[in-house]
């Protein structure tokens, strides 16, 4: 049923509500005046007028329309700003994920697309919404459908793609995710500068075996202990080191300022003398039999 034949038929029940009011209230108004114009007459004229019905009198309040509630919420939402009915939509499209006519989104959602032209325009313009004439649907980032081809996007970006471009992608996309993952088929690891977390390809046909030979090579270099030492290594490989140790020291030595840490405090103590406030607390003076 439209929006048109429900306001019909709500005008058309606060009419009957109206006339039927109006009945009661004349009703009323006549039995009043009789019962005044009784009291001059005879008390056979007074047995012949006629008197309200019990039934009148016992009939229950008028009760509007039960469609009221919602025909209330739908003239909120349309009243709602334009931002506020393309939230909806869209929310409506991601939900779905199917294409849906205007006719079936106002259905659903209560958001007149076609009497709405800010809105209508705003859909077809908008980079997460796709329409074809006829449908609206929604649009991710990354046209995937399942876990094969999110395995073959995954693999064009061997630099790492952040989850969140594929997180809208479809519904069960971070499920094939965990997937791919415990086959080993991708690696999810977090950004620090970002915050966010990438997703990595792990090609199997390029696997990487290290020799035991050369761990033990690896692990059998000793670095030096001396921070100047390893300056002087990177600038043989022809790294610039960031920090200039010899500087820094050779200021530390005009300045005066000594490479010792500062000498700790002696630790106060408790004699004889000492003033005791928590002398309930005798434990914390067992040393004083001591001194």
């Amino acid at each position: 049923m439209s929006l048109q034949e429900n306001l019909a038929r709500f005008r058309k029940q606060q009419e009957k509500c109206q006339s039927t009011l109006s009945s009661i209230a004349s009703e009323k108004q006549a039995s009043t005046k009789s019962s005044n114009s009784s009291k001059h007459n005879s008390s056979v004229q007074k047995s012949t007028l006629p008197t309200a019905s019990p039934s009148i009198n016992a009939r229950p309040p008028v009760k509007f329309s039960n469609d009221t509630e919602r025909l209330q919420i739908i003239n909120s939402i349309r009243k709602a700003p334009a931002g506020a009915q393309i939230k909806r939509v869209i929310d409506l499209l991601l939900e779905r994920r199917e294409a849906l006519t205007p006719e079936q989104i106002n259905q659903v959602c209560h958001v007149d697309v076609y009497a709405n032209k800010t809105v209508f325009e705003s859909l077809k313009n908008n980079p997460k919404v796709s329409y074809d004439g006829q449908c609206f649907s929604y649009k991710s980032k990354h046209e995937v459908k399942n876990k094969d081809q999110l395995l073959v996007l995954i693999r064009r970006y061997p630099e790492g793609m952040p989850i969140i471009d594929l997180k809208d992608s479809y519904i069960n996309v971070m499920e094939d995710l965990q997937a791919l993952k415990a086959d080993r088929k991708v690696w999810l690891l977090s950004n620090f500068d970002s915050q966010e977390d990438i997703v990595y390809p792990n090609d199997p046909r390029v696997p990487i075996k290290v020799d035991d030979d050369l761990k033990q090579l690896f692990r059998s270099i000793e670095l030096p202990r001396d921070f100047l030492d390893v300056e002087k290594e990177l600038q043989k490989t022809g790294i610039k080191p960031l920090t200039n140790t010899a500087q820094r020291r050779a200021a530390a030595q005009i300045q005066g300022v000594s490479s010792k840490g500062k000498p700790k405090k002696k630790k106060h103590e408790i004699s004889k003398r000492t003033k005791l406030t928590n002398a309930h607390l005798p434990e914390l003076f067992q040393n004083l039999a001591t001194q």
